[in-house]
C-alpha cells in the first residue's frame, strides 16, 4: 500500500475482505493520523491521491496547536466534526488547551475520569450518531468522475478515527475479522518515534505514564473495538446505528456500492 511521507499512520481501506465475497475498493475510504506532519514529498504525494473530502474529528484546541497541511495545488473540501464528549473530552481540553499548562491538580481529576477504551468509544458513539452519519453521507455522495474520496483523521488516527472506520466498514459489508484487524493495525503502525513522542509529552506534564495511559495515548487492542461493535450490533448493527443519526436508507446502499462495490 502506497505510504505519504511524514504520516505513520494513513491507509487506503481497500483490499479489504467482505462478508460475501470480493474486496473493498481502493480511492474511498482512507485513514490517518493529523495531516501537520506532511513532509514537501508528502504534501506531493497526497495531491496525487483519489482524496477529496478531509473530515477532522479533532477539538478546535487541537487543531490549533497543530494545523493540517495540505496541498494547494488542487482543493479540499475540509469538514470539522469534533465528537469527544464527557470525560475522554475533558481530557483532551485539559492537554491541548492554548497557552496553559494543566495544573498537578487539573491532571490529577482529568486522570481519575479517564475510561477503559472500549467504554470510551462507547461514549463516543452513544454521543457521535450524527457526526458518524455525516461521514458516512460524504463517502456515499463521492465518485469516480474526479477525487472525491474521504480521508478520517483525529490526532493519532486510532480511536476516533478507528471508530468511525470500523463503522463505515462494518455497514458496508466488509468482514468482521477484517474490520478489528483494520483497527489493530494503528498500534503497530504507532510504534517507535510517534508512540515515543507521545509517551514523552505525557510525561513532560509530569503525569505517571501507567499501563492503562499508555493503552490509551497509542494502543489499539481488539477488544476494545470489538466492544463497540457489540455496543453497535445490540442496537440493530451498524447499518441501523446510522440511520439513526440521520443517514437515509439510500445513502446507506450507496454507502455499501463505494465501499464494497
Amino acid at each position: 500500500m502506497p505510504s505519504i511521507d511524514g504520516l505513520y499512520n494513513y491507509r487506503d481501506t481497500g483490499g479489504l475482505p467482505l462478508r460475501g465475497g470480493g474486496s473493498s475498493r481502493a480511492g474511498v475510504l482512507y485513514r490517518s493520523e493529523a495531516l501537520g506532519a506532511l513532509t514537501d514529498e508528502g504534501v506531493g504525494q497526497f495531491a496525487d491521491t483519489l482524496i477529496g473530502t478531509v473530515v477532522d474529528f479533532r477539538t478546535p484546541a487541537e487543531r490549533e496547536t497543530a494545523p493540517d497541511r495540505l496541498p494547494d495545488s488542487r482543493p479540499f473540501d475540509v469538514v470539522e466534526l469534533s465528537i469527544l464528549q464527557g470525560a475522554t473530552g475533558d481530557l483532551i481540553k485539559t492537554f491541548t488547551a492554548p497557552g496553559a499548562a494543566p495544573t498537578p491538580a487539573q491532571l490529577e481529576a482529568a486522570m481519575d475520569r479517564i475510561p477503559e477504551l472500549g467504554d470510551m468509544y462507547v461514549e463516543m458513539l452513544r454521543g457521535g450518531a450524527a457526526a458518524f452519519a455525516r461521514v458516512a453521507k460524504l463517502i456515499a455522495a463521492s465518485h469516480d468522475d474526479a477525487p472525491t474520496g474521504v480521508i478520517v483523521h483525529c490526532t493519532a488516527g486510532k480511536d476516533r478515527t478507528g471508530v468511525a472506520t470500523a463503522l463505515m466498514l462494518d455497514a458496508a459489508g466488509v468482514d468482521r475479522d477484517a474490520v478489528i484487524g483494520d483497527y489493530a493495525q494503528s498500534e503497530a503502525n504507532l510504534a517507535g518515534p510517534w508512540a515515543d513522542g507521545m509517551i514523552h509529552m505525557i510525561e513532560s506534564f509530569g503525569v505517571p505514564v501507567t499501563p492503562k495511559l499508555r493503552t490509551l495515548a497509542t494502543g489499539t487492542p481488539p477488544a476494545a473495538i470489538e466492544q463497540a461493535l457489540s455496543w453497535t450490533d445490540a442496537a440493530g448493527g451498524a447499518g441501523a446505528y446510522l440511520l439513526s443519526g440521520g443517514l437515509t436508507s439510500a445513502e446507506l446502499d450507496r454507502l455499501g456500492e463505494r465501499i464494497a462495490g
